[in-house]
C-alpha cells in the first residue's frame, strides 16, 4: 500500500468539484457536492480526512463509477477511511468521494479536509466533463430533506444529500462538472425569518465567505473566487423560497444601516409594492453580477419546489431585466411543487421531487446547448 497526498497525484488525475482555494495539502470541502474523483486500479483504495465540528458534524457519500456504495457521519480527528477492498485489481473504476453537508454559517468550528489516499494499485487519469453548471440556492439546493425519514423533522446534518438531489441528477445527465452554492434558509435579500444580512449574493463573489472562520478562512474561504478559473455554461439560481417566507415574518432584524428590515404584506395578502419592489430590485441587480462574472453563461432562474407564490414578481423581473439589457440568454423555468408522495424530511422536497427537477431541468438545457 503507497499513501499519495493529493498534491502527489497528476492533475490529470484527479478532479476536485466544488468552489476551493486552490490549496491541495490538504484540500478543504466548503460546499454542498464538493470533493475529489480518481480512477483507479487497485483492490483497496482508503481516503484520509480530517473534521471539526461544535454541534453538525460533516456527513460524505462514497460512490463507485457513479453510484453511492456508502454515506457516513464524519467524525472529529483526522484518520483513514476504508473505501473499497477485495475488488478485482485489473479493473478501472472511477471513485468519488462527496460532501453531503452544506457550509455551516453559524459554526466557526466546522470543516472537512481531505489529505490523500493509500492504495494498492495506480491512479489513472480522470476523463473532462462536457460542460460545466453553477447551481445558486437555499436548503432545497443544500439538499435539506433528501435524506431520512419523512416524519423527521430534526434540523440535523443527517438530512443533508448531495446524491438525492437535482443538481447531481441533472450533472450526471449531461456528464457535467457542477459547483453548489448555496444556504438553507438564506434568500437573494434575506433570510426566510428577514434578516437581510442572510442574503447569498452578498457572499457570491467569494470562495466560501459565508463560513470564513478558523480553519476554513485559513483554507482560504474568505478570498475572491477566480471566476476565469472556472466559467459555468450555464448557470442555475434556486431562489425565492426563502424571500417569499420573509414576508409572512415580524420586523426584528435591522440592515446594514440600522433600519428595521421589514418586507410587509397589504390587508388584502398580496405583497406590499415597496416591498415588492425592493424584492425585485435586489433579484435583478444578482442577476447582473451573475452575468457580470459569467458573460458566456446562459441563465436559468428556476422556482417551485416548495410551491411558486413569487412565480409572477420572478418572471416580471426577468421581463424587466430582459428589457433593460438586452439579455436574451436569461430564462424562468418552473419546477413541480413536492406533493405528499414527493416530500422527503423536515417538509423539504425528498429524492422523487429532485428527481422531477432534474428531469425538467435537463431538458432545458439540452434544448438551450442544442445537445
Amino acid at each position: 500500500m503507497k499513501e499519495y497526498k493529493l498534491g502527489d497525484l497528476p492533475e490529470s488525475s484527479l478532479h476536485i468539484y466544488g468552489r476551493n482555494s486552490g490549496i491541495l495539502d490538504p484540500l478543504t470541502l466548503f460546499w454542498t457536492a464538493s470533493g475529489v474523483e480518481v480512477c483507479v486500479k487497485a483492490s483497496e483504495l482508503w481516503v484520509e480526512v480530517e473534521a471539526g465540528y461544535d454541534v453538525y458534524e460533516p456527513w460524505i457519500s462514497i460512490l463507485i463509477d457513479h453510484v453511492p456504495i456508502s454515506r457516513q457521519m464524519v467524525q472529529k480527528g483526522r484518520y483513514w477511511i476504508p473505501v473499497f477492498r477485495s475488488l478485482d485489481k485489473e479493473t478501472l473504476r472511477t471513485v468519488r468521494i462527496s460532501k453531503d453537508v452544506q457550509p455551516m454559517s453559524d459554526e466557526p468550528g466546522s470543516f472537512l479536509k481531505i489529505h490523500g489516499f493509500r492504495i494498492d494499485g495506480e491512479f489513472y487519469p480522470v476523463e473532462e466533463k462536457k460542460m460545466k453548471i453553477e447551481f445558486v440556492g437555499d436548503s432545497i439546493t443544500s439538499g435539506e430533506g433528501t435524506e431520512g425519514a419523512k416524519r423527521e423533522l430534526c434540523w440535523s446534518s443527517m438530512v443533508f444529500g448531495s446524491v438525492n438531489h437535482y443538481a447531481f441528477m441533472t450533472a450526471e445527465a449531461l456528464d457535467a462538472d457542477y459547483h453548489i452554492i448555496s444556504q438553507s434558509g438564506w434568500g437573494v435579500l434575506s433570510s426566510w425569518d428577514g434578516n437581510p444580512k442572510c442574503s447569498l449574493p452578498k457572499y457570491y463573489t467569494q470562495v466560501c465567505g459565508l463560513a470564513a472562520d478558523g480553519e476554513n478562512a485559513a483554507a482560504g474561504a474568505g478570498k475572491a473566487w477566480n471566476f476565469k478559473a472556472w466559467q459555468p455554461d450555464v448557470v442555475v439560481i434556486n431562489l425565492g423560497t426563502n424571500d417569499e417566507s420573509a414576508f409572512s415574518q415580524p420586523a426584528v432584524f435591522y440592515d446594514d444601516n440600522g433600519k428595521l428590515f421589514d418586507q410587509k404584506l397589504d390587508a388584502d395578502g398580496s405583497y406590499e409594492a415597496e416591498s415588492a419592489k425592493r424584492l425585485r430590485d435586489a433579484m435583478k441587480d444578482f442577476l447582473k453580477e451573475v452575468r457580470q462574472c459569467n458573460p458566456a453563461a446562459e441563465i436559468i432562474w428556476a422556482y417551485g419546489m416548495l410551491g411558486t407564490p413569487l412565480k409572477d414578481l420572478i418572471e416580471e423581473m426577468l421581463d424587466e431585466y430582459q428589457r433593460e439589457s438586452g439579455d436574451v440568454a436569461v430564462r424562468f423555468v418552473e419546477l413541480i411543487p413536492a406533493t405528499p408522495d414527493t416530500i422527503g424530511s423536515r417538509e423539504h422536497p425528498g429524492a422523487r421531487c429532485h428527481r422531477q427537477a432534474a428531469e425538467l431541468l435537463t431538458a432545458e438545457i439540452k434544448k438551450i446547448k442544442k445537445i
